[in-house]
This record gives C-alpha cells, sequence and structure tokens, in this order.
C-alpha cells in the first residue's frame, strides 16, 4: 500500500472504530492532529502509535505547533515563544536571535518526536506588514533577509532534532488583512512586490526545505484562483523557478478561502492536479469521506515519495526529558520568556 494525497483530522484523544477504517483507505496518507487530540504526553505516545500501526508505509501524522498563540498541546510540552519574539530578538542582538531560532527548532521539534508525531507545519515564513491578524506575531519580521536567517536556524533545529520543516503559507498571507479561514483574501500587488515574499522560500528551498504549504489567497493580477489552486503558482514559480522538490500541502480545504473551487470533491482535484501533493480537509467528517472516495485509485508516484520522505526520524521518547540537552535548552526557552517584558520595554 503507498501514502494517499489525503490528510484528515480526528474527533478525539482515540481512535473510534469508524475512523480506524477510514485511515486504512489507501487515499489517506495522514493525519492532523489539534488539541482535541490531546490530554497527556503519554495518551499522545498510545494514539500516535495506534495511528502507525494501522498500515504500511505508516501515516505521516502532523500538527501545528508553530509557537505562540498557535501550538496544539500545551501541557506537557514547553511554551513557545511567537516567532515576532524571536525577531524581536534579533534587532536586539542578531547572534543570540539565530541562537534562540534554532533551539526553539529543536525543542518544538523534539518534545513532537518524543510523543510519537512526525511533522510539525511550520516554520511561518510569512512577512509582517502589519495587515494580517490571523498572521501577526506568527511571522518572525518584516524583512525578507530577516525571515529567512531565523526560520533557516529554526528549520535546521528541527532537522537535527529529526523533523523536516514545512514552510507556510507560500507564496505570502502577509499581505493580506482578510483571514483566509473565512474569507477569500485578495492580494492585488503586482509580481515585483510578491518577490520579497518567496525570498524567505528561496533560502530554505537551498537549504533543503521539506515541504510547503500553500496559502488561500488569490494573486489577482497573476492568477483568478487562489495560490493552492494555481498550476502557475504551484508548477512555474515553485518548481521550476525555486526549484522545489519537496512536499507540496494545501492548506484545509474546508475553510472559506477555498469554497471558490466548488465542493469538496472538487476542491481536492484541483489542488491536485494543479500540483498539491496533499489535500488536507479538517473539521468536516462528511466532507472528508466524500473527498477519500472521490479521488478513486488516484495515484501519483512522486507525491507518494515526497510525503513519505516527512516522516519522522529517531525519537527520545523514553529519555528526552532526562537528557542535557533538552534540559539545556528548555531552560534557555522559559528564561527568554522570563525576560521578554523588559526585552520589549529596551526595544522601543
Amino acid at each position: 500500500m503507498t501514502l494517499g494525497p489525503v490528510m484528515l483530522d480526528l474527533a478525539g484523544p482515540e481512535l473510534t472504530p469508524e475512523e480506524r477504517d477510514l485511515l486504512a483507505h489507501p487515499n489517506v496518507g495522514g493525519v492532523i492532529l489539534f488539541s482535541r487530540n490531546y490530554q497527556a504526553p503519554e495518551q499522545l505516545q498510545a494514539l500516535t502509535a495506534e495511528i502507525h500501526a494501522i498500515r504500511q508505509p505508516e501515516l505521516v501524522i502532523a500538527v501545528d505547533q508553530e509557537g505562540g498563540r498557535v501550538q496544539r498541546f500545551r501541557e506537557g510540552f514547553t511554551p513557545l515563544p511567537a516567532m515576532h519574539a524571536l525577531g524581536h530578538k534579533y534587532d536586539l542582538d542578531p547572534e543570540q536571535g539565530l541562537h534562540l531560532a534554532e533551539h526553539c527548532g529543536w525543542l518544538m521539534a523534539a518534545e513532537l518526536r518524543a510523543a510519537g508525531v512526525d511533522l510539525s507545519f511550520a516554520p511561518v515564513l510569512d512577512l509582517d506588514y502589519g495587515l494580517s491578524e490571523v498572521i501577526g506575531d506568527r511571522a518572525f519580521h518584516r524583512d525578507p533577509a530577516v525571515v529567512g536567517r531565523l526560520a533557516g536556524r529554526f528549520a535546521a533545529g528541527m532537522r537535527r532534532a529529526g523533523m523536516a520543516a514545512v514552510g507556510k503559507h507560500f507564496p505570502g498571507h502577509g499581505g493580506v488583512a482578510a483571514d483566509s479561514h473565512v474569507a477569500l483574501p485578495e492580494d492585488r500587488r503586482p509580481y515585483a512586490d510578491l518577490l520579497d515574499d518567496m525570498r524567505p522560500y528561496e533560502t530554505l528551498i537551498e537549504q533543503g526545505l521539506g515541504g510547503v504549504m500553500v496559502a488561500h489567497v488569490v494573486y489577482s493580477r497573476l492568477d483568478r484562483l487562489p495560490a493552492g489552486f494555481s498550476r502557475w503558482w504551484l508548477n512555474n514559480e515553485l518548481r521550476i523557478r525555486l526549484r522545489f522538490q519537496g512536499a507540496v500541502f494545501s492548506d484545509d480545504l474546508s475553510m472559506a478561502g477555498a469554497a471558490v473551487a466548488g465542493g469538496p470533491a472538487e476542491r481536492a482535484r484541483l489542488a491536485l492536479e494543479a500540483g498539491c501533493d496533499v489535500v488536507l480537509v479538517c473539521n468536516d467528517r462528511a466532507s472528508a469521506v466524500q473527498v477519500v472516495e472521490s479521488l478513486g485509485d488516484w495515484y501519483e508516484p512522486a507525491g507518494h515519495l515526497r510525503l513519505a520522505r516527512l516522516r519522522g526520524r529517531g525519537t527520545m521518547a523514553e529519555g528526552l526529558q532526562a537528557s542535557a540537552e533538552w534540559r539545556r535548552t528548555e531552560a534557555l526557552v522559559r528564561e527568554f520568556e522570563d525576560e521578554r517584558p523588559r526585552l520589549v520595554l529596551e526595544g522601543d
């Protein structure tokens, strides 16, 4: 059996018999977890082990564990700063900012790998233009060069812990005010103005970026379709110009920003035909089942291989928190969180 092109979610902290059957479908390739799926580290380890045991090759288990306000697992995991705080630290002390970014990436990935999670959809590569509330402090910085440096070190820390990085939201969500969860944002900037947004991707692709998640945003001077359904963005820009070889993920197809592409089955097929390797369908079980069944015997060998390469490597499930590296890194991150109010005052 191969890994299919659909990633879906679960209802609660334990698998139901119906979910086990659905995850065994050949068109499913992964699972994304949310806060509702988490109670404690031990429960999460049991859940991920059960998911991985369903089939071979093992399904890829993902989560959004960026830090700051987007951290699905909290109790039992180290609280991570919002990435904007790392950008602020960089402005005050570039070397310390980069050092902290790499250690945050390692800590996030190491704790997830110890719980059996393969992948976090991180880092955010959007630029902080001060326009987008849904991005906001999830962005490292306004300067694309600084974003590339900080995100590159964050991704290096992830790789050192056995996890690939997935940059988002290509080509850039920071230039629009609307939230694609509830509306379809339109970015009217010309192509030349979007090049800055893509520069962090160029930097991380050169460093071996494992995956990219695409924005539900219409860049209306270039294509009438959102980027996640656009051959121009996914093929011409991402694959050809930027020479990206990793996995391409849609953002959640249940979001309002994807509705322009039709119903669930139409959205999934259009995204896959445009160049996505994996489509996410979350918080709508009926739509997820419809998508899985509508794809028939869909098989794209390159997409399967790209997703398979994102399975996590290694783990310290039994001894992570007893390790000297974890203790040092956890203390460093907590110390930074404690000193942030003072840093803000100094920066002002």
